[in-house]
């Protein structure tokens, strides 16, 4: 067994041994320790999320003349490099922490600390060279660089998500024109209502989905403003005026996208409002899909005992023990997606509501929520369209033979006899188990060629 080598690092709580190899140090360590909850790291993206508000922090503060070129130049190279995928497995502290975040920055702090040491020709651990807090979180607290980190991770995260959705919209488009002439019966609370087509369903389906994407633009622009320059609670302590007018302008060119500062400081370190609102979003999204996918399994219900509307495409067996027997697994799944996302807006509201003063300690939690309803939302979206909705076939015969059968086209015949005529040929057509048309025919309400114009389906669409 190769022997761990190991270097001794102090902080305010004393003495530790660190991996000799290791770019993380003590408080990273501590953190590694004391938060084993989740199981999962902290997103990806919120590594390079921070990896980008270190880089600018460090171009801010080289400008403003407080921090040596020299160390700035090294920070910066060791960002990149993180940028580029590497170091990646010494960001080690869970994505659930408690200390508002701390655990994280400092772990980003002395990963790229390390890095810079080692570009200046020093030995990890020598943070006489490159100082984790004086250099690499130089002008920032934890409570305006996390924050930020995170609001950069999500803006990308819903812009990659924008497209999923917008192949949804186009999915439920291309169906609502292969259905357009495919007749069906509308029902309104699981009963029978009025003829409609299969290609109206689905572009209803689509316009729903629209207006999900016009609120994901929406939660990209609640997600473009920084409170980098708060530092500690908003007073900018500790950073200099210059920096604090160009930091966020210096993430902006970092990021290759557009970030505007908090019109105030403080409000925009102890509110977290915007989170909420985005989660909402989510929610939002959450509950069209898991509707639309109910809709789906009702209208594809049978094959001979349901709706049978549709066909839904057949993914894998669906019962270990019928054989035969499809399930539909892809609408469920989604269903599920959704379900779990509403649960986090419901975590989302409770953390941003549980703050205190003039900072949320309870920052993790949303993060980790967020990226989990986001991911899953984006990747579950495009299951629906690649897996489930281009296949779906329709059942045209099963559909109009519905329509002639449906007591619903009484509903055209009020405006010719009455509401209660129509209302009793109807009780009696389903009394006697006939068709609408047969009863009124016994009646002699109208000709056969007028009934035939008047229940023409397709004229009530």
């Amino acid at each position: 067994m190769e022997k761990v080598l190991y270097r001794i690092e102090k902080d305010a709580i004393g003495e530790k041994q660190v991996p000799i190899d290791a770019y993380y140090g003590v408080q990273s360590l501590r953190a590694y320790e004391n938060f084993k909850i989740s199981g999962t790291r902290v997103h990806p993206e919120m590594v390079t999320g921070m990896a980008e508000i270190k880089q600018a922090a460090a171009i801010a503060n080289k400008n403003a003349g407080v921090l040596d070129a020299k160390i700035a130049d090294a920070i910066v190279a060791a960002c990149k490099e993180i940028l580029d995928g590497k170091f990646r497995d010494q960001f080690i502290v869970d994505a659930i922490q408690g200390g508002a975040g701390t655990s994280f920055n400092m772990n980003a702090n002395e990963v790229i600390a390390n890095r810079a040491i080692e570009i200046l020709g020093g030995e990890k651990g020598d943070y006489s060279i490159v100082h984790p807090n004086d250099h690499v979180n130089c002008g920032q607290s934890t409570n305006d660089a996390y924050p930020s980190s995170g609001k950069i991770a999500l803006v990308k995260m819903l812009k990659n998500a924008i497209p999923a959705l917008e192949g949804l919209k186009a999915a439920f488009g291309n169906k609502a024109r292969e259905f357009k002439n495919v007749i069906k019966m509308g029902r309104t609370e699981m009963q029978d209502a009025v003829p409609m087509t299969l290609g109206q369903a689905f572009n209803a389906f689509a316009a729903a989905v629209e207006r999900d994407i016009r609120r994901f633009r929406y939660a990209i622009e609640e997600m473009s403003v920084l409170n980098m320059g708060a530092t500690a609670i908003g007073t900018g302590i500790n950073a200099d005026p210059k920096y604090i007018e160009t930091i966020v302008g210096v993430v902006s060119q970092v990021t290759g996208m557009e970030f505007t500062q908090s019109e105030d400081l403080i409000d925009g370190t102890q509110n977290l409002d915007g989170f909420v609102y985005v989660s909402g979003i989510l929610k939002s999204c959450a509950v069209t899909i898991s509707k639309i996918a109910n809709d789906l399994r009702l209208m594809s219900s049978g094959p001979r005992t349901g709706l049978a509307e549709i066909n839904l495409p057949a993914k894998q067996n669906g019962s270990s023990i019928m054989p035969g027997k499809i399930n539909p697994v892809i609408p469920e799944v989604v269903s599920q997606i959704s379900f779990n996302v509403m649960g986090h807006d419901t975590t989302v509201a409770l953390a941003a509501e549980s703050g205190q003063q003039e900072l949320n300690a309870f920052e993790p939690i949303i993060f980790r929520c967020l990226f989990e309803s986001i991911e899953t939302l984006t990747n579950g979206i495009n299951i629906f369209v690649n897996e489930c909705i281009n296949g779906i076939t329709a059942n045209a015969d099963v559909c109009r033979e519905d329509v002639e059968s449906c007591l619903g086209l009484a509903t055209a015949l009020c405006n010719h006899i009455g509401y209660e005529k129509s209302s009793n040929l109807a009780k009696q057509a389903l009394r006697e188990g006939k068709k609408l048309k047969e009863v009124a025919l016994e009646h002699d309400i109208m000709s056969e060629e007028e009934l035939d114009e008047v229940l023409d389906p397709f004229k009530m669409v």
